[in-house]
């Protein structure tokens, strides 16, 4: 709270000690509007970038599994977005949250806007992310936000099959040749450094775990690094030692990768705003 500033001209004999104001009113929705803007904001970006995969990844079977988890991703930011947009009360439906915002507004983790690098590094991103995602959603299928819970629950299905499949192409990788054990250890020391801000617990999201709307992020740290450990160990791989954490997603402090999503995802919708299809 920030106390008032004294009027100018006090009148006599007062001292001019201002007041605190009042908490604003809506500051727990806004935080619940941020909130659901971080789990809409996360399946959109790497939704996105799964979908650059089209017609590129290294076989048609391939080709189509990116395709159909970039499409569940999407189909999950659909749902937050337009959850966030309702909270919001400003007219903005999902689209005009994804399409509309500057990149200072996204409240994605680092981790997603990563390039895709090769499709080992790929593989790398998704099963890091999808092994946390899944977590995150098992404990949100609880939360007291009923539209939250009830998009975990129909969502969470689409990331065990996420995380499965990363996981696997992660073994067979890293247990592969050594061109393929070197592209895939290179792939999970390139997005390690971004694995602690999934678990940070900042203000906003220790004010969700608290209400019961959100996961308490560290009740899962565990069974997370448990999880990752045991796969990378199958692969043969090495688990990437402990890097300084990188943060800032959250709060709208990006990397350069995320402009240039943006920059292809929201160039028709902002040159045409008013077109229909």
């Amino acid at each position: 709270m920030m106390a008032s500033l004294p009027p100018i001209d006090l009148p006599t004999g007062a001292q001019g000690e201002g007041a605190f104001d009042a908490p604003a009113a809506d500051a727990g929705r806004d935080a619940l509007v941020d909130y659901v803007l971080r789990l809409g904001d996360d399946s959109l970006i790497l939704g996105q970038r799964l979908g650059e995969w089209t017609g590129h990844a290294p076989s048609v079977e391939v080709d189509l599994s990116l395709a159909n988890m970039a499409l569940d991703l999407i189909g999950q930011a659909t749902l937050f977005l337009g959850h966030a947009g309702a909270l919001e009360g400003k007219g903005r439906d999902g689209d005009k949250l994804a399409f509309h915002r500057d990149v200072l507004d996204f409240r994605n983790c680092l981790l997603v806007e990563q390039p895709n690098g090769d499709f080992a590094q790929t593989m790398a991103r998704q099963f890091l992310f999808s092994t946390w995602q899944k977590m995150l959603f098992d404990h949100l299928v609880a939360s007291t936000d009923e539209t939250i819970a009830a998009i975990a629950a129909k969502a969470v299905k689409e990331v065990a099959y996420h995380e499965e499949l990363s996981a696997e192409w992660v073994i067979r990788l890293g247990d592969g040749t050594d061109e393929s054990r070197t592209r895939m250890q290179d792939g999970l020391d390139w997005m390690w450094r971004f694995v602690p801000e999934l678990f940070e617990m900042d203000a906003v999201a220790a004010d969700m775990a608290a209400n019961g709307v959100g996961a308490d992020l560290a009740a899962f740290r565990g069974d997370f690094d448990r999880k990752v450990r045991a796969v990378v160990e199958e692969a043969t791989l090495t688990l990437p030692h402990d890097q300084r954490p990188i943060l800032g997603g959250r709060k709208g402090h990006h990397s350069e990768h995320l402009g240039h999503i943006l920059g292809t995802m929201q160039f028709l919708p902002r040159a045409y705003p008013d077109a229909t299809w």
